[in-house]
């Protein structure tokens, strides 16, 4: 358990809860587990290892703390979170570039590039790519409840901007698994 008076790390208490939420979300992992307070995350994979992960504060150092994650990284997890993906890492010290891995065992080097001409104009808005799953779902001819779930996809696209984020979340989450 931790020492509350010594403890050093911001929202401690439940960041070790958030760790295993996120192990959780990983196609690699099969269980995950904290509790609130502790500094232990206990998980099991795929392959059937079993691990812990132990909370502690960093290292003190002179580097610049980001304030927020390298994009790199963020890219890499996004695809880590993709079942067809093995590997997706961000390297190190470059900051442009991915190593991923397919489940397939193909491997890729992804070079970041800025592009000036890709503006945010050019790309889809969430209501719109919830908009284009409920359309797909309904162009395979689905079933009754499939039908349900794109008539209701495409009523939450329409009137997006009128709903709540929970709602827009799980509209999105709905669209993304229907991609897969």
């Amino acid at each position: 358990m931790y020492d509350h008076d010594k403890d050093h790390l911001i929202d401690a208490d439940r960041d070790a809860v958030r760790i295993a939420d996120a192990l959780r979300g990983s196609p690699h992992i099969i269980s995950a587990h904290a509790v609130p307070g502790d500094d232990t995350v206990t998980f099991a994979t795929l392959s059937g290892g079993g691990y812990a992960l132990t909370v502690r504060d960093a290292e003190p150092t002179t580097d610049d703390i980001l304030p927020s994650p390298v994009l790199t990284e963020a890219v890499a997890a996004a695809i880590l979170n993709h079942p067809d993906f093995y590997v997706a890492t961000a390297d190190s010290p470059r900051e442009d570039a991915i190593t991923v891995q397919t489940r397939s065992g193909d491997r890729y080097l992804l070079a970041l590039d800025v592009d000036l001409d890709a503006g945010h104009g050019d790309l889809p808005t969430p209501a719109e790519d919830v908009s284009c799953a409920a359309e797909r779902l309904l162009s395979s001819n689905p079933d009754g409840s499939g039908r349900a779930v794109a008539e209701l996809l495409s009523y939450i696209a329409a009137t997006w901007e009128k709903q709540d984020a929970p709602l827009r979340q799980h509209a999105q989450a709905i669209a993304r698994s229907l991609r897969t």
